[in-house]
């Protein structure tokens, strides 16, 4: 059994929360308002003008070599926001990492994940 909080019934992670275009990217990336740093991952936030929280992710290769590494930090990213996007304002996130996370098991990505995303929401309480 997963230890994740439940999400609210209508949590969904729509294209609408997604940063798509290079030009968003770089927005969040040229002024952004706090950065939060993990062993592995580091996290840009910025404030958007759209009513609701975005997340992207640059996951470069050189970081993760492997593409079932790279999808699985963004599946893990995807599913911790979507369940805690209700308690995150408007808000830019963007995810990089900062060094391999070979040798990292899946709970210790969703603990540094999880604690990013609890940085967020205290500063907005």
């Amino acid at each position: 059994m997963s230890n994740t909080v439940s999400a609210p019934p209508n949590a969904r992670f729509t294209k609408a929360q997604r940063l798509l275009t290079p030009a968003a990217f770089r927005e969040v990336f040229d002024a952004p308002e706090r950065k939060l740093h993990q062993s592995h991952l580091m996290a840009f936030v910025r404030t958007n003008t759209h009513e609701q929280p975005r997340v992207g992710m640059a996951i470069t290769k050189r970081k993760v070599p492997t593409a079932v590494a790279r999808n699985l930090i963004k599946r893990q990213v995807r599913e911790q926001f979507r369940v805690k996007a209700s308690n995150l304002e408007n808000k830019d996130i963007v995810f990089i990492v900062k060094q391999s996370i070979k040798g990292l098991s899946n709970k210790e990505l969703i603990n540094e994940i999880n604690n990013i995303f609890k940085k967020i929401e205290k500063k907005i309480k």
